[in-house]
């Protein structure tokens, strides 16, 4: 994962020209320049290879005046950029992570490859791994970045060239220590060098499978934000970009932040003053704010929304004799990527490309539904899209023997929204289940199973805690009970409508990442694994032809005392 120091924005042709002739002593005097340089920094995360713009419950965001408009889509992101850009006098633009992986078909059948042209096109100056960078593995990662067709083939364009940016992840380490990825990049901006690190949280391993990531390490992000932020400094740059992958979600409105509040100040408040702007991506949320840094002083932290609808600006001011940011003349905001604006030309016609490539798969119909399927939870974390999959599951594996299903919502990227034919589509459903997740059967006792059912209730790297609550097939029910004490808040558990017994044998069938202890469900590895039960897409594909049209399923089968 190593790489290059990038130097794309180069000192301009007119400044190297007065320096070449200053040092020979000829030419007319050269006036001083401007004793402050402005910078707009551009930046979005969570892309996923959105192309087009997202569908679902995702289509809309709500603006500054409370409408809610669609947003996103690349032709429409780009169209923002160039705009943002051209009110600028210098400009930088970063990604902050899963720029691709769970994408929609049109950027996941060509192996991610128009997600990265898309980024080279829109002249991004670096881009901060997320976890999803990771989910076909290190090796394809290092392909995205230096090019080279897939072992597939190259299936969009030929040669692929790879990325024209660099990939950043401070606290990320071989086996050995040393560093699998650059910390930092430089641009220079009017012939003063801003820096920019990139650092991914340290439970990341906790939700990419293990293979994905075999002889990676993750140190802690803080630790290492300060260490090459002292690196930085060291080298005579002062004005410092901090690209966080990780969740910080605060409540908020559209551009607003309530600092006294959320677990953003956990990294905004720690890191290093030398640190100007902290740019954060994950999660639903979206947020403009300022948080005091270790010495007391205002630090602007802002995050767009995911998919690319939301954009983050911050406008610097850069004294060019410290070389540093003036922060009190700094000036952010987050821009929605609304479709009143025209769509740049040239990015429309590179999406409709991947569109019209992947078109003949995608619009393969696969079976019918009567309603919308969503990712809406109910109080006790049900919903109907989880609970359909839960029951595909089962069904795949139910000859085999299994008896139970369960299924992480973070598996599932997108909703099944109802069409006027009720049809739905392969593009549709690998929207849904894009990883390519296999599923397995696993023997665990009924006391194993409770284990495993304790561990929805987590706690994040911040001392904050949350709940992931596992979707069930139809055959299991149970009460959670949240103000039991830990380890005692599931109960009432009834497999096929019979109590279940501790000691007994139950068959759970769950996809490849979960058996591995994913999301933090350890347990399932205490499970003896039995047989394969195939792919959970061809699961979700086959019980949506064989039972269609399915109905939304009543959301009963997690009770809540």
């Amino acid at each position: 994962m190593g790489g290059r120091v990038s130097r794309r924005r180069g000192v301009s042709l007119a400044l190297a020209t007065a320096v070449l002739w200053a040092a020979a002593g000829l030419g007319p005097a050269v006036a001083r320049p401007p004793e402050v340089v402005p910078l707009r920094l551009i930046a979005f995360g969570d892309l996923h290879g959105n192309l087009l713009p997202p569908q679902g419950s995702r289509s809309k965001v709500v603006r500054s005046d409370g409408e809610s408009v669609p947003a996103g889509g690349a032709a429409y992101l780009a169209a923002y950029v160039r705009q943002l850009r051209s009110q600028a006098e210098n400009s930088v633009l970063y990604s902050v992570g899963d720029a691709w992986g769970s994408s929609p078909l049109e950027s996941a059948m060509f192996h991610e490859e128009p997600t990265v042209e898309l980024l080279n096109a829109l002249d991004v100056n670096a881009l901060a791994l997320g976890n999803h960078e990771f989910d076909h593995g290190v090796a394809e990662l290092q392909r995205l970045r230096d090019g080279g067709c897939h072992p597939e083939g190259c299936r969009y364009v030929s040669p692929f060239e790879g990325a024209q940016f660099p990939f950043l992840g401070a606290n990320l380490s071989t086996a050995d220590g040393s560093p699998a990825a650059l910390p930092f990049s430089v641009d220079y901006i009017d012939g003063v060098p801003v820096g920019v690190i990139g650092v991914l949280p340290r439970n990341t391993p906790d939700v990419i499978s293990a293979e994905s990531i075999e002889g990676l390490q993750f140190g802690d992000e803080v630790e290492a934000a300060d260490r090459t932020a002292d690196i930085l400094d060291a080298l005579g740059v002062r004005s410092i970009v901090l690209l966080y992958k990780g969740d910080l979600p605060v409540p908020s409105g559209h551009d607003t932040c309530d600092p006294e509040s959320g677990p953003a100040a956990a990294v905004a408040t720690r890191v290093s003053p030398k640190i100007d702007v902290i740019v954060t991506s994950d999660g639903e949320s979206h947020f403009n704010c300022s948080f005091l840094d270790p010495l007391g002083k205002p630090r602007t932290v802002v995050q767009g929304a995911s998919h690319g609808r939301i954009l983050s600006v911050a406008d610097l001011t850069i004294d060019r004799e410290s070389r540093d940011v003036i922060r009190d003349r700094t000036v952010s905001f987050n821009q929605v990527v609304t479709h009143d604006i025209a769509p740049d030309p040239r990015t429309k016609e590179f999406v409709d490309r991947a569109v019209d490539q992947s078109a003949s798969v995608a619009g393969r119909s696969v079976g019918t539904i009567t309603a919308d399927l969503t990712r809406e939870k109910t109080v006790g974390g049900e919903s109907t899209l989880g609970d359909v999959i839960a029951d595909a599951q089962l069904a795949a594996a139910e000859s085999a023997g299994a008896q139970i299903a369960l299924t992480n919502p973070d598996g599932m990227r997108a909703d099944l929204t109802h069409a006027d034919d009720g049809v739905v589509t392969f593009g549709e459903t690998y929207a849904v289940q894009p990883f390519g997740n296999r599923l397995l059967q696993l023997e665990v006792t009924g006391a194993q199973l409770v284990a495993i059912l304790e561990q929805q209730f987590q706690t994040d790297v911040f001392g904050r805690s949350f709940e992931r609550i596992l979707s069930p097939s139809h055959t299991l029910r149970y009460t959670i009970d949240r103000a039991a004490e830990q380890g005692r808040r599931i109960q009432d558990v009834t497999v096929a409508g019979q109590p279940l017994d501790p000691a007994a044998t139950y068959v759970v069938v769950v996809n490849d990442f979960l058996a591995a202890g994913g999301d933090g469900f350890t347990a399932f590895t205490e499970g003896r694994r039995t047989t394969g039960a195939g792919a959970d897409l061809d699961a979700l594909n086959g019980y949506l032809s064989a039972h269609g049209p399915v109905s939304p399923p009543p959301t009963d089968r997690i009770s809540v005392r």
